[in-house]
This record gives structure tokens, C-alpha cells and sequence, in this order.
């Protein structure tokens, strides 16, 4: 364990990659203290800011194989860690807009079973026209789309290009609107109808 105390982060991420747990605890301990102060001057919240540290350092080490040799460890750490902040504001942000939304149909006593039914079917029809999509395409979408990750995090974590990760995207929404759009209307339709 004092070897990896002593050797540079390029050395230790060679030693990581290969799987060695002692490099993965000096890794920890040269760098969590300080995402943890970043994470926390972010968000005020010490329970919030202990899961995505956790979650962060999983999936660094999930994913070590990957990790390339010439990373500046800090920069992608602290990069690292910055987008799962900003994943958490907008995880927050629409849970907070899906909630007023609920209250907002509750309290003007709209048919919300209907509602809600609707809003079931057309996500279930929206999910299987995803899982018709092309195995990398549906990948890159759902990352997008349920992970609420930028094209560049998406890039990073498969290994792709950023443009590959556009295209994907643009690609999926396209096919998405072309299947979806006459669904779509035919509920609409139906419930104006009934």
C-alpha cells in the first residue's frame, strides 16, 4: 500500500486499470475529500453529495478498463464528478416540474385516472418503439434521455465520439416522431371521440 502513496497519478491509473485495489484506495484518497468539498459547496446537502461520490468512484471502477492512460486524473474526476451534480439539479429540477404538474391536475380536480392511464399508454408505446431502435442507437438515447447525460458524458463513457453520439440521438428522435406522431393523434382523437 505506501508503493501507490508514492507513484504518479498516470502510474496509478495503469495500476487501476489492471485492477489493482490498492491503487483504486489511493485514488479514493487523494481525490474524494476534494469532490466531496466541490460536490457539497454545489448542492448543501452531506447524504446527496455521499451517494454520488459513492456512485462516482463504482462506476470509475466498473469501468477502469476503459479508462484511458493519458487522462489527467483530477480534470476527470472533478469533470466527473461536476456532471453528476448537474445530472442530480436536473433529476431535481424535473421532479419538481412533474410534481407542481400532479398537484396542479389534482387541484383542479381534472380526470386524473384518465389522465394517468393515457400517460401510461403513451409511455409504454414510447418505451417499445425505443426498444425497437438499433442496439448502440437505443444505448445513446436512453443514457441521453433516462440518465440525463450531455452528448459529451455520453461520449466519454461508451468511447465514441461526441458527433457519433449526435447522430445517434438525431437519428432516434427521428425514427421516434415518425413511428409516434400517428399514435399520438389516434389517442387524441380517440378521447375527443368518446
Amino acid at each position: 500500500m505506501t508503493l501507490v502513496k508514492k507513484i504518479s497519478d498516470r502510474e496509478l491509473i495503469e495500476l487501476f486499470r489492471q485492477g489493482d485495489h490498492d491503487a483504486y484506495t489511493e485514488i479514493y484518497s487523494r481525490y474524494s475529500g476534494v469532490l466531496y468539498l466541490h460536490a457539497y459547496n454545489k448542492l448543501r446537502n452531506r447524504e446527496e453529495v455521499k451517494d454520488i461520490i459513492q456512485e462516482l468512484f463504482t462506476t470509475l471502477w466498473i469501468n477502469r478498463e476503459s479508462i484511458s492512460l493519458e487522462i489527467n486524473l483530477a480534470g476527470y474526476l472533478y469533470q466527473a464528478i461536476q456532471n453528476r451534480v448537474l445530472k442530480l439539479y436536473a433529476y431535481k429540477k424535473v421532479r419538481s416540474v412533474y410534481i407542481d404538474k400532479i398537484q396542479e391536475v389534482h387541484e383542479a380536480g381534472n380526470q386524473i385516472t384518465d389522465h394517468l392511464i393515457r400517460t401510461k399508454q403513451l409511455a409504454e408505446m414510447i418505451e417499445q418503439e425505443v426498444n425497437t431502435l438499433p442496439e448502440k442507437m437505443r444505448e445513446v438515447f436512453l443514457l441521453s434521455r433516462k440518465n440525463y447525460m450531455s452528448h459529451k458524458m455520453i461520449s466519454q463513457y461508451l468511447g465514441i465520439a461526441e458527433t457519433t453520439v449526435k447522430a445517434h440521438i438525431h437519428h432516434a428522435l427521428k425514427i421516434l416522431r415518425g413511428k409516434l406522431t400517428p399514435m399520438v393523434l389516434m389517442m387524441l382523437l380517440a378521447r375527443y371521440l368518446l
